[in-house]
């Protein structure tokens, strides 16, 4: 097959028809001359919003290939390159005891479905609850404000991701192609089989509930099995390599092979992990506030007279201030809602969240601050005590419910008493508060100089009645676990994998990650 880039059609054009005599003419063939084609990218090009393209990157079988490619000079035609990601062979280390994996987000998703496909029957350990279960958990959290530290936005299974907007894009390298095997794993499981082109692909937190489901399901059909409420509360070594592992604080799991996927809110197990002797250390991160404006608004801004055609924008913005601070949006996520994402009693953090079709009146994204050592001081936990002194104070500033306040007034330093024509869409009780109080001076004023900035590049961003919620504390592991190049850390069998680990960033990374260790593990050990 042949491969084709830089095939555009007008979205006003876009059909199967248009697009196959875009192809056609690219090649220089009669539209019966092309045999099949497969769509392998799809983006949209609106740089210019009186004519906006979608742009297609296609594989095509033709019996012309050898002329095409023989004939035509161009570095968008070539011969469609091999993309099928490989599974290692299996070494011969005996394993004498199951593999454990701690966490069910998605790095330990699909560490534990690739390696229960292999054989190898692991044991996943969840301090959460099943989906089922942690989906009536977090929806009791949202309409009393009674909080189960165990089971929440964070913590149970399918990871913090479950009730995120399920973005799935990753400006990652991905020479082995395991961001494909993760893609089409998804597909398997019930995701929209255009994960696999759209140049922003998601899947939405309604529909990634029962893809996670349906993974779980089949780990178990392939021998695997699942322990929730099931928090590791201690490794035993001996002589520096993993023996057991203790469960709740009384049971005890012996185990050689331990693939630790805790995700980034684990701070008891960081604490724990630090003790033990594993060798880690303080990681930069960000922290900011969401803000939310009209979905109507940024389609406007971004596609023109387009906006009722096309799906709902989306938008990446970054600024440095004059004092050298990054400002970026994070989790951007149209038509979404803000979350109360808290895990930790009196301690309030926020999160964006996008069911798949993405139809609420607005978006909403974190713009966040880079922090560093500067900000939040030495020490392997200093990170983790700032993102703490931060959710402790929104809490207090919102009295247990999620701080709101007008941007207008955040930039006059009162608080918000009634709100203008954007109104919160939150999952999650929300107040009127100042916010003013939450940031360290330097955080404050370089997100006061970053969103005018944003307000040139989106009209209306810098609006006074949009509106910001705080805090958005966990954008990043603020720790990073050490390993070699086998995945494997200073404490022997023990595998540290994911955004917990901070190897990831997100869903897709984090599964790729586990990928990545499901494989080291079968190249040493045997079925």
């Amino acid at each position: 097959m042949i491969r084709v880039r830089q095939v555009k059609v007008l979205v006003e054009e876009d059909c199967e028809e248009v697009l196959l005599a875009r192809i056609a003419k690219k090649l220089s063939l009669q539209k019966s001359d092309i045999q099949h084609y497969e769509i392998v990218k799809k983006s949209i090009d609106a740089r210019n919003k009186e004519a906006i393209y979608y742009v297609y990157e296609v594989d095509v079988l033709t019996d012309q290939e050898k002329m095409i490619l023989r004939k035509k000079k161009d570095v968008n035609l070539f011969l469609t390159p091999k993309e099928e990601y490989q599974l290692p062979v299996p070494g011969d280390k005996q394993l004498t005891n199951r593999i454990v994996i701690v966490g069910s987000g998605p790095a330990g998703l699909f560490c534990a479905y690739l390696l229960a496909q292999a054989g190898y029957h692991p044991l996943i350990v969840e301090r959460g609850e099943r989906m089922e279960k942690r989906v009536q958990a977090v929806q009791h959290f949202f309409e009393t404000n009674q909080l189960d530290v165990h089971s929440n936005v964070q913590f149970g299974e399918g990871g913090a991701g479950t009730f995120s907007d399920g973005k799935l894009n990753t400006l990652v390298k991905d020479k082995a192609f395991r961001g494909k095997k993760a893609f089409e794993i998804f597909i398997e499981n019930g995701a929209p089989k255009e994960i696999l082109y759209e140049s922003k692909p998601h899947i939405g937190t309604d529909l990634l509930r029962d893809i996670i489901i349906r993974m779980r399901n089949k780990i178990i059909d392939w021998g695997g099995e699942f322990l929730y409420d099931s928090t590791v509360t201690d490794i035993v070594l001996k002589e520096g390599h993993v023996q057991k592992i203790e469960i709740n604080h009384k049971e005890m799991i012996p185990c050689e092979v331990l693939v630790l996927a805790i995700g980034h809110s684990a701070r008891d197990t960081f604490s724990m992990l630090l003790r033990k002797g594993l060798s880690m250390k303080a990681k930069n991160f960000a922290v900011g506030l969401r803000i939310i404006h009209p979905q109507k608004m940024i389609d406007e801004s971004q596609y023109g007279k387009y906006a009722k055609m096309l799906p709902p924008a989306s938008y990446k913005l970054v600024y440095q201030t004059k004092k050298g601070r990054s400002v970026y949006s994070f989790c951007m996520c149209p038509g979404g809602y803000v979350v109360n994402a808290s895990s930790e009693d009196k301690r309030l953090v926020v999160n964006g969240m996008s069911n798949h079709k993405r139809d609420g009146i607005n978006a909403n994204s974190a713009i966040v601050v880079s922090v560093t050592q500067n900000d939040f001081g030495e020490g392997v936990l200093a990170g983790v005590e700032f993102q703490r002194k931060l959710e402790e104070l929104a809490y207090q500033l919102g009295n247990g419910l999620i701080p709101v306040q007008l941007y207008g007034d955040y930039c006059n330093k009162i608080k918000s008493t009634q709100l203008g024509s954007v109104l919160p869409t939150t999952m999650g009780a929300y107040t009127l508060a100042n916010l003013d109080e939450l940031f360290p001076d330097t955080i404050r004023e370089a997100i006061m100089e970053a969103i005018p900035y944003f307000g040139s590049k989106i009209k209306g961003f810098d609006r006074e009645d949009a509106l910001l919620l705080g805090v958005e504390s966990r954008t990043s592991s603020p720790v990073f676990m050490e390993r070699n190049e086998q995945g494997e850390s200073n404490l022997l069998g023990l595998y540290p994998c994911g955004e917990g680990a901070g190897y990831a960033g997100g869903i897709t990374t984090s599964a790729m990650d586990g990928i990545k260790i499901a494989e080291e593990i079968i190249k040493k050990y045997k079925v």
